[in-house]
């Protein structure tokens, strides 16, 4: 285990720094490629914070969905396949709310301020 700072805290303060000390003083399309690399940062960040128990829950939730076991990769390719094959559709229990809950998770990391995704989350 390594000591403070964590990696999270180190992302944050790098994009932190680029984002009040940096991006005001500069222009043109170099403050564009600047936001867009502050922007990955913050992406890292929050897929650093919320990644493992979003990814905890989504085993989790696909281990009783299909009365398997296996890693997250496994079991996703296992319900594509029941998808694919018409054995589960959205009256299957449970399916609807899978997926849902995993859509949220994923915009939680990659798109939080999406209007939508807000309103749904109940942060608007």
């Amino acid at each position: 285990m390594q000591d403070e700072p964590t990696p999270t805290e180190l992302v944050k303060a790098v994009a932190d720094f680029l984002r009040t000390e940096i991006a005001p003083v500069i222009k043109g399309h170099n403050a564009f490629k600047l936001r867009v690399g502050i922007n990955a940062l913050d992406l890292v960040t929050r897929q650093l914070a919320l990644e493992t128990p979003a990814d905890a829950a989504e085993t989790s939730r696909l281990k009783a969905l299909l009365g398997i076991d296996g890693s997250l990769l496994e079991l996703n390719r296992a319900l594509s396949e029941k998808i694919a094959k018409g054995e589960v559709d959205l009256d299957t229990p449970g399916l609807k709310e899978h997926l849902w809950q995993t859509t949220m998770d994923k915009l939680a990391v990659d798109q939080p301020n999406y209007a939508s995704y807000k309103r749904e989350a109940g942060t608007a």
